[in-house]
């Protein structure tokens, strides 16, 4: 049933009779067959064929002129099977260097790069995601040096991240390739995703595909979700952490029919113990409850080749924060305690509805919808804050291919509604944006070591005007086990300055907009061009196998919403008026040290620069230097599936520019940099039995504190009170452990 899910999420593939379908597999440590992503299989002397997708899953299409299938990897015996009829084709590669007499294992990796993609992609599994205590998406990239994280401010327990130097509104954040985390849900909607809904992730660097809209800049994080076909039918993971934090999550998965079946995905999560450990007078993490529901609906007709979900989901989250004395309904807009209440209900629903032609080989269409109302009211101290975002998302496309397999084309509509209605401090900010968008996208392959996809959309947006989009991916293999690869890409977006820096309402600073004409709060549309460049070699190191890849990305801004918080009073937007960018380059590194030890090294150099009113200065906060480590390791499981799992991660961040703390008082003043800082995570997991687990772990187990996290905590209603200065761990050391229970 897999394929028939892989079908409408990722490309669409052909599942007619006339197709041979199948799947390309190997051995991993633990002698269990699992799927090889990124073979080629196509017919012998023909132009006809494909590559694998993650799980290794294909089709072709099948023709009584050619019954010699040819399968290949990089790295792996190049094999030729006889195929004569249409039928199911399920065949194991086998490396190169194997041996009669030798026992060669090898094992999928929890996160891997293809080495066949145009587009820089980053595969991360559910296996890697339960390396952490993954309790949400935001939560789920420690172990994955491409994104980094860290708390946006010292009392709402919000995390951020960045990608390329930039953060996540330049990203373009999506759940099974629908716009997701946009609008009112940037600041806190990767908390909205439960980490044990998430099935796996695809990370790519750089400008994305043009089928996914216009917004993405420095790439785009896509998440899929459980499905309920091949989801447990009963899952139950239960955590708890040292913080106060208790959380539940419960799996209800169920066939109804022969095409029907419908899961039901349960999460909540409650903190109602305080913590002050750094003797500041406010809680080091909000007082919070939240509770999540999401129910599945999936419809697989494999006769006549159609596939759909339909997803209904609801939530409410609450959140309290502030000084540890502070009770809402007695010291709310009063100056007995400064506090904050930030509740959000959000409401979501989503469709999909993927057909492929029985009949013609590679012809595909598909449909996808999604309506979501998002309400949030807050305030902080005596600053106000509501929202109220509805958003509607439908798009149509297409799939087949000109002339044989090589060259595959897209094409397709989209359409976007969205509507704010805003309130800051009793003032109105409303606005509709509307656009209507086609696009056309083309990808060759010559099932060798060339692959490239170019994209072009064209949009008639009713505030950002009418303009075109273009992305471009190429993939050159120079060298065995190798990829080198180049992107170019331009976005263009809204940039909800409200909503997005929500922190700021956490201080004292007073709100200042340079109106310059333009149709969103007076102020021109983001727009910027990316440039990427990435090499990826393996190797074989000791007898095992690593490899190396080295990244270089650049985001040039035509235009950019800036941000400009220098003044420690003030936070001032306005367009941009010369020159901003973002280099990044990583270096990352990959070993297989043991048989099931792993080990992921990085390091990570960011230049991100932005022309004030003031001069040209580093962006705040943004660390010029990371270093990431990773080790991982896991015994050899029983025959009653007994077994160990350990990992830990090493997190190193290099001094970071603060904002101008000159105007404050001697004692409220920052130095120009924060000090470095690096902490440790660890977790070990006990596995009983295929069906139970235990785990625990530390986070931050250095016990690594910022010293200062909150300027002018001691007076938090005057005039240099600011929360959002924040460079590292504020609570210390954290401890948990959690249970993980299924049934299949």
């Amino acid at each position: 049933m897999r394929k028939f899910i892989i079908l409408l999420l990722l490309p669409w593939w052909s599942l007619g009779q006339q197709n041979i379908e199948g799947q390309v597999v190997e051995l991993d440590s633990e002698q269990k067959v699992v799927g090889l992503e990124g073979a080629s299989v196509y017919w012998l002397n023909s132009s006809i064929g494909t590559i694998t997708d993650f799980d290794g899953n294909f089709s072709v299409p099948y023709d009584d002129a050619y019954n010699k299938l040819v399968i290949s990897y990089i790295g792996y015996k190049t094999d030729t099977i006889t195929v004569s009829e249409p039928r199911y084709v399920r065949h194991q590669l086998k490396l190169k260097s194997d041996l009669d007499e030798v026992v060669v294992k090898s094992r999928r990796k929890s996160s891997s790069t293809s080495f066949l993609k145009a587009e820089n992609v980053i595969n991360v599994s559910s296996a890697e995601l339960l390396k952490a205590a993954c309790c949400n998406l935001s939560e789920s990239f420690e172990t994955n040096p491409a994104i980094d994280v860290n708390f946006a401010d010292a009392v709402s327990g919000t995390r951020q991240i960045r990608m390329l130097g930039l953060t996540s509104p330049y990203i373009l954040i999506t759940t099974e390739n629908v716009p997701a985390i946009r609008g009112a849900a940037q600041a806190f909607g990767l908390s909205f995703i439960p980490g044990t809904w998430v099935e796996s992730i695809q990370i790519t660097k750089g400008a994305g595909s043009v089928t996914n809209g216009f917004e993405s800049i420095t790439g785009q994080i896509n998440a899929e979700l459980k499905k309920p076909t091949t989801d447990h039918k009963l899952f139950v993971n239960a955590y708890g952490s040292m913080n106060g934090r208790l959380e539940l999550n419960t799996h209800f998965n169920t066939r109804l029919s022969d095409r029907w079946s419908t899961g039901l995905l349960v999460h909540g999560n409650l903190r109602d113990s305080k913590f002050d450990r750094n003797d500041d007078g406010f809680l080091d993490n909000p007082l919070a409850q939240q509770i999540n529901v999401l129910n599945r609906w999936q419809y697989t007709d494999n006769e006549n080749g159609f596939v759909s979900f339909i997803n209904f989901r609801f939530l409410d989250d609450e959140k309290q924060t502030g000084q540890m004395d502070f009770v809402p309904k007695r010291d709310k807009f009063t100056l007995n305690f400064w506090g904050s209440e930030i509740d959000t209900q959000r409401l979501e629903f989503s469709g999909k509805l993927g057909y492929v032609n029985p009949d013609i080989p590679y012809q595909s269409a598909g449909i996808q919808m999604s309506y979501s109302r998002h309400e949030q009211e807050s305030y902080f101290g005596f600053n106000t804050y509501d929202i109220v975002h509805n958003s509607v998302f439908a798009s149509a496309m297409y799939n087949s291919i000109i002339s044989d397999s090589r060259h595959k084309v897209k094409t397709g509509a989209s359409f976007s509604y969205d509507s704010y209605d805003e309130s800051v401090n009793q003032i109105g900010f409303g606005r509709i944006e509307n656009s209507v968008g086609a696009f056309f996208e083309y990808a060759y392959d010559n099932l060798g070591d060339l692959t490239a996809t170019a994209g072009i959309r064209i949009d008639q947006h009713n505030r950002l005007g009418t303009f075109v989009t273009p992305r471009l991916h190429v993939r050159y293999t120079p060298f065995e086990k190798s990829a080198l690869r180049f992107s170019v890409g331009r976005g263009k977006r809204s940039a909800n300055i409200f909503t997005e820096n929500q922190k700021f309402f956490a201080s004292s600073r007073t709100i200042e907009i340079f109106a310059d004409g333009g149709k969103i709060y007076g102020l021109d549309p983001e727009i910027a061009w990316n440039y990427g460049v990435s090499y990826l070699q393996g190797f074989n190191l000791f007898g095992k196998k690593a490899d190396v890849t080295l990244d270089f990305y650049r985001t040039d801004f035509e235009n950019q919403v800036v941000v400009d918080w220098e003044d420690p009073s003030k936070i001032r937007f306005y367009n941009l008026d010369g020159k901003s960018f973002a280099n990044n380059f990583q270096a990352e590194f990959n070993y297989d040290v043991l048989e099931n030890a792993q080990l992921r090294l990085a390091y990570k150099y960011f230049d991100v620069q932005t022309d004030y009113r003031d001069g040209r200065l580093e962006k705040p906060l943004t660390p010029s230097h990371r270093i990431f480590a990773n080790a991982s390791a896991e015994t050899t499981r029983k025959e009653n599936g007994a077994m160990w799992k350990f990992d830990t991660t090493y997190n190193w961040l290099g001094e970071q520019r603060f904002p101008s703390t000159l105007g404050n008082s001697p004692e409220n003043r920052l130095p120009e940099f924060s000090p470095s800082v690096g902490t440790l995570n660890f977790q070990v997991t006990k596995v009983f039995s295929p069906t139970f687990e235990i785990y625990i772990g530390g986070e931050n187990v250095t016990n690594v504190k910022q010293s200062n996290p909150i300027i002018g905590a001691q007076n938090p209603f005057g005039s240099e009170f600011d929360t959002t200065l924040v460079y590292g761990p504020i609570f210390g050391s954290m401890y948990y452990s959690g249970l993980r229970f299924k049934i299949d």
